[in-house]
C-alpha cells in the first residue's frame, strides 16, 4: 500500500502532532473546531526524511501526491494555481513537532508572476498590493531557496527611497513596487545566471525542497542540540492558501500570546499591523499597535478574535502564540501553539491555571521546562541596558547568569582586585583547578577554550557564577595584559559583561538586577517535590555551597570533592610538603598538619547541611595538579620546601604523565600513599563526632565513597585502610557512630564486576563525568576541539558529557545497578556526574530506578522539576 505523505487540514488533527509536526497538527484541529482557517494541506515528517534519505530528492511519489492535494486545494477554494481569471496563491512554511520558532523558513505569496500579479492587480483594483506582495515574493524566494543577500534587496529598496526622497517604506508608489520587482528579478539574474521562475508549481516544489532543507541549516541545528531534538524527527511542510493583510486599511495581519508571556498576566498580549503582511510585524520595519487597539479599528474580527482565543486557550490547556491576518475585515487564522514564556510567566501561568480549574497540579509540572528555572536563580542584565549594548563576541551559554567587571588574567590578580572591593570577569585561555579561588571571587569567567562541559563551565556551575567558554574569536595576548576580538583590543581592568544565559560578550559595563523568585515559585516546587521518586542532593565542597543548595531544597550532598579544599591558603603549602616528602617521616609530618584542616572543612559541611546525608570522595586528581607549572612559582616554592630549584623539578617531572586522567589518580594515589586514605578517614569520622556531640539531637552517618575503583581487591585493600582507622577513633572515643563506605562507579570494569564490588561496597556513585570519558574513549577537555565535527557528521546528536549516553553509558549504569542490588538488595545507587542536573538524564536514571541524583547547587531546583516531570511520564508508560 503506498505510503501517504500529503494530508488536508480537515483530515488531521492535535494527535497527529509526529506525523504533520506542530503547526499542520493545530493548524488540522483549528478546522476541526470550526475556526476561520485559510485552506490548505501538510507534507508530512515522514516526507521529510526520506527526503534526506533519498539523497536530498523529493521523490516522484512524494511529488505526485503533492500535485494531487494541489488540485484538492484548488478544488476547495475555487481558485487555480498561474490562472488569469482566479489565481491562488499559497504560503509554503515548516512546521517540525517540537516548536522551533524561527529555526526554518517560510515563503509567502508563492505562485505569483507577471500574468497573475497584473490580476491581482486588476481584480482588486490595487495595483500597490499586487506588486507589493509580488516584490515581497521574489526577496524571499531568492533568500530562502537560492541563498542570496537578504541584505542586498534591502539596499535595493533603501535606494529607490532615496530616488525618490522618501523614508517610509508605506510612501512607496504602484509604481515603485513594479520598479522594486524588475530591479530584484535584475539582480537575481545577475547572482544566478537564470531568470526567475515563472510556472508557480516549479516555484512551488522549489520552495518545499527548500524547507526541506532548512531542517538541517545551522540554527535549526543548534537549536535542536540545545532542546534534546533529534534529528530524525524531520519537518513537516504546510501549504496553505494565502490571505492577505496587505490589500488595504481594511486588512492587517498580528501575533497574539492568550497571556502576557514576560509576567504571565491573564490577559491578552499581542501587536497587529494593518495594511502590512505576518513579517513586518516582526521586521519591526513598522511599530505595531498594541492587540486591545484593534477593537478600535476593526471591531467585529477583534470581538471574533478573543472569543477564538479563549476557546483555543481552553481547549489545549495551555497559554497560546497564535498568528492571524485580517482580510477585507475577515479574520483568518494562521497557526496556534504553546506559547514560549518566561520562567517567571511560565510559574504564573502554571499555578493560576491550576486555581482556575483548567489543568491539575501534574498538567502545571508539565508545563514548566526544567532548564528555564536558572533564570530564576541567577542576575539577569537590566533589559533596557542589555538591549542598547553592544554584542563583541558569542560563545557557549557554559553557566547563567549575568556577570560585569573589569578584565582581569589570572586568579591572582582576580583575588587582588576583588579584595580592593573591585568586580572582575577572569578571562583565561582555559582554567584550572588552581584558578579555583579567583573564579570564586570572579563576577564572571570567560574562556578561549573549552565547552560546555570544561572545568570552567563544572566549577561555575557549582558555584553559580555565570561563564562564558569556547570563545574561539579572542586572540590572548596575556603578556601585555590584552586580548582582542573582532578588531577591537581590550586591557587589563577595561570593564566588559557576560551573559551566561545567551553567550553573548559585551565590551562595556551593562548594569545587573537581582534575580527575582515569585511567591509561585515555591509553591510549585512543592508540587514537584510531592511526585517526584527521586532524591535530589547536591555537589558541594564548602558550607557555603552547602547552605546555598539546602536554601534550593537539596536533600544531603553526593559529592564532597576533598581535592579542592587543598587549593586554599595552608593547604596548598602542606599538600605540596606531602608530594615533596622524602621519606615517610616527612610524609606523615605533611599530613599531620592537613588532617586537622580537613576536619575543620568536615565539620562545616556538617554544620550547614544538619543531619542531611553527606557523601565525602576522597582524594581524586592526579599529585601534579597541585605543584606550580611557572618558574618563577617554582622558584618561591622551592625556597619555601627548603629543597633547591632542581630538586623540585625532579619531583614535578617524575609526576608527569603521558594520560593523568588515566593514570596515579583516585584509589591509586591511596594505594600507593596509604597516609593519605587514613588522613582524610580520621578528618571525616573526627568531624562528624565533633558535630554529633555539640548536636545532640543529631545522627550524623558519615558516607565515605572511595573513587575510580576497577577491581574487588583493590576496593578491599583501600576500604581496610579506611576501617582500620575508623574503628580505632570510634573505639577511643567509646562511641557507637555508624559510618559507610562505597565506591564511585567511573570505571567500565567496575560496572561490569558491580556484583563483586558490591560485596565491599555499601552504595554506588556514578560519576558519569569519568565513566562517560572512560567508555568513549575521549577526554572531555579535548572532545570539544572534535564534536562539533561530529554533530555535522550526525554521528552524535548531543554532548555526551551535557546529556547521558543512554544507549552505551546508560547500559552500563542499568547493568551495574542491577548486578550491585542482586548482591545487595537494600543498596543506595545515585548519580552525582554533570548529567546529575540534566533533565532528559534524570528521566533515564529514574526509569532505572536509582535512589539520587546529585548535582551543582544552583541545578538543585532545575532536578526537583525534572524528577517530579520524570515520575509522571515514567506512569504514564
Amino acid at each position: 500500500m503506498e505510503t501517504k505523505y500529503v494530508y488536508l487540514f480537515n483530515e488531521g488533527d492535535a494527535n497527529m502532532r509526529n506525523l504533520l509536526g506542530g503547526k499542520g497538527a493545530n493548524l488540522a484541529e483549528m478546522s476541526k473546531l470550526g475556526m476561520p482557517v485559510p485552506n490548505g494541506f501538510t507534507i508530512t515528517t515522514e516526507a521529510c526524511n526520506k527526503y534526506y534519505d533519498d539523497g536530498e530528492v523529493i521523490s516522484d511519489e512524494i511529488q505526485a501526491q503533492i500535485m494531487e492535494y494541489l488540485e484538492k486545494l484548488e478544488e476547495e477554494t475555487g481558485k487555480k494555481f498561474g490562472d488569469q481569471e482566479n489565481p491562488l496563491l499559497v504560503s509554503v512554511r515548516s512546521g517540525a513537532r517540537a516548536s522551533m520558532p524561527g529555526m526554518m523558513d517560510t515563503i509567502l505569496n508563492l505562485g505569483i508572476n507577471d500574468v497573475v500579479a497584473n490580476t491581482i492587480a486588476e481584480k482588486s483594483g490595487n495595483e500597490r498590493f499586487a506588486y507589493d506582495s509580488y516584490r515581497r515574493f521574489i526577496q524571499m524566494f531568492a533568500d530562502v531557496v537560492k541563498g542570496l543577500s537578504k541584505k542586498r534587496f534591502e539596499e535595493i529598496i533603501d535606494e529607490v527611497k532615496a530616488e525618490r526622497g522618501i523614508k517610509d517604506d508605506l510612501e512607496l508608489t504602484a509604481d515603485d513596487m513594479k520598479t522594486l520587482v524588475e530591479k530584484f528579478k535584475e539582480f537575481y539574474r545577475s547572482e544566478l545566471g537564470e531568470d526567475f521562475p515563472t510556472d508557480p508549481k516549479t516555484q512551488m516544489m522549489e520552495a518545499i525542497e527548500a524547507v526541506f532543507r532548512s531542517w538541517n541549516n545551522e540554527r535549526a541545528i543548534y537549536y535542536r542540540r540545545m532542546n534534546d531534538i533529534p534529528s530524525n524527527w524531520g519537518t513537516a511542510v504546510n501549504v496553505q492558501m494565502m490571505v492577505f493583510g496587505n490589500m488595504g486599511e481594511d486588512c492587517g495581519t498580528g501575533v497574539a500570546f492568550t497571556r502576557n508571556p514576560a509576567t504571565g498576566e491573564n490577559k491578552l498580549y499581542g501587536e497587529f499591523l494593518m495594511n502590512a503582511q505576518g513579517e513586518d510585524v516582526v521586521a519591526g520595519v513598522r511599530t505595531p499597535k498594541k492587540i486591545d487597539q484593534l477593537k478600535e479599528v476593526s471591531p467585529t474580527a477583534y470581538d471574533q478574535f478573543v472569543e477564538i482565543c479563549s476557546k483555543l486557550e481552553n481547549h489545549y490547556k495551555n497559554m497560546q502564540d497564535m498568528e492571524f491576518t485580517i482580510e477585507n475585515g475577515k479574520l483568518f487564522m494562521l497557526q496556534t501553539r504553546n506559547g514560549k514564556r518566561t520562567a517567571q510567566a511560565a510559574l504564573k501561568i502554571a499555578c493560576d491555571m491550576v486555581d482556575e480549574g483548567l489543568i491539575s497540579t501534574d498538567e502545571a509540572l508539565m508545563m514548566v521546562e526544567p532548564q528555564q528555572l536558572d533564570s530564576l536563580l541567577h542576575p539577569t542584565f537590566a533589559k533596557e541596558a542589555l538591549e542598547a549594548a553592544e554584542v563583541i563576541t558569542s560563545a557557549l551559554p557554559a553557566s547563567p547568569g549575568a556577570g560585569c567587571g573589569q578584565i582581569v588574567f589570572t586568579a591572582e590578580e582576580a583575588k587582588e582586585e576583588a579584595d580592593k572591593g573591585k568586580k572582575v570577569i577572569l578571562v583565561r585561555l582555559e582554567t584550572s583547578p588552581e584558578d579555583i579561588e579567583g573564579m570564586a571571587v570572579s563576577q564572571g569567567i570567560l574562556t578561549v577554550r573549552g565547552g560546555m562541559t570544561s572545568h570552567a563551565a563544572v566549577v561555575a556551575r557549582g558555584m553559580g557564577a555565570c561563564c562564558v567558554s569556547g570563545a574561539g574569536d579572542i586572540e590572548m595576548n596575556e603578556e601585555e595584559g590584552s586580548f582582542k576580538v573582532n578588531g577591537k583590543t581590550f586591557k587589563r581592568g577595561d570593564w566588559i559583561s557576560i551573559d551566561g544565559s545567551t553567550g553573548n560578550v559585551y565590551g562595556e559595563a551593562i548594569e545587573t538586577v537581582p534575580a527575582e523568585i515569585s511567591g509561585d515559585f515555591e509553591r510549585f516546587m512543592e508540587w514537584a517535590d510531592k511526585r517526584r521518586r527521586l532524591k535530589v542532593r547536591t555537589n558541594a565542597d564548602t558550607p557555603k555551597d552547602a547552605k546555598q543548595a539546602v536554601d534550593f531544597g537539596a536533600e544531603g550532598i553526593g559529592l564532597v570533592r576533598t581535592e579542592h579544599m587543598f587549593f586554599e591558603g595552608d593547604k596548598i603549602k602542606a599538600i605540596r610538603e606531602m608530594i615533596v616528602a622524602k621519606n615517610d617521616d616527612q610524609m606523615q609530618a605533611a599530613l599531620d598538619k592537613l588532617e586537622p584542616m580537613q576536619q575543620k572543612d568536615f565539620e562545616g559541611i556538617y554544620e550547614a547541611m544538619e543531619e542531611r546525608p553527606v557523601t565525602i570522595r576522597y582524594l581524586d586528581p592526579p599529585l601534579h595538579e597541585f605543584v606550580p607549572t611557572n618558574p618563577e612559582d617554582i622558584k618561591e616554592l622551592a625556597n619555601e620546601m627548603n629543597i633547591s630549584e632542581a630538586e623540585l623539578n625532579q619531583v614535578i617531572s617524575n609526576l608527569h604523565e603521558v594520560n593523568p586522567m588515566m593514570g596515579h589518580r583516585g584509589s591509586r594515589l591511596d594505594v600507593s600513599n596509604p597516609g593519605i586514605a587514613k588522613m582524610q578517614t580520621a578528618a571525616v569520622i573526627k568531624a562528624a563526632l565533633n558535630v554529633n556531640k555539640k548536636h545532640p539531637e543529631w545522627n550524623i552517618e558519615p558516607e565515605i565513597m572511595l573513587p575510580l575503583i576497577g577491581d574487588l581487591a583493590e576496593l578491599k585493600y583501600v576500604k581496610k585502610l579506611v576501617t582500620e582507622t575508623a574503628d580505632a577513633i570510634l573505639k577511643e572515643a567509646g562511641s557507637d557512630m555508624k559510618y559507610h563506605v562505597g565506591t564511585m562507579i567511573e570505571v567500565p570494569r567496575a560496572a561490569l564486576l558491580a556484583d563483586e564490588i558490591a560485596e565491599e561496597a555499601e552504595f554506588f556513585s556514578f560519576g558519569t563525568n569519568d565513566l562517560t570519558q572512560l567508555t568513549f574513549g575521549f577526554s572531555r577537555d579535548d572532545a570539544g576541539k572534535f564534536l562539533p565535527q561530529y554533530y555535522a557528521a550526525k554521528i552524535y546528536e548531543n554532548d555526551p558529557f551535557a546529556r547521558l549516553d543512554q544507549n552505551g553509558v546508560g547500559k552500563l549504569i542499568e547493568m551495574a545497578a542491577n548486578l550491585g542490588r542482586k548482591t545487595r538488595p537494600d543498596m543506595k545507587l545515585g548519580v552525582c556526574g554533570e548529567h546529575g542536573g540534566d533533565p532528559a538524564s534524570i528521566e533515564f536514571v529514574d526509569k532505572v530506578g536509582l535512589n539520587y541524583v546529585s548535582c551543582s547547587p544552583f541545578r538543585v531546583p532545575i532536578a526537583r522539576l525534572a524528577a517530579a516531570q520524570a515520575t509522571i511520564k515514567n506512569e504514564k508508560a
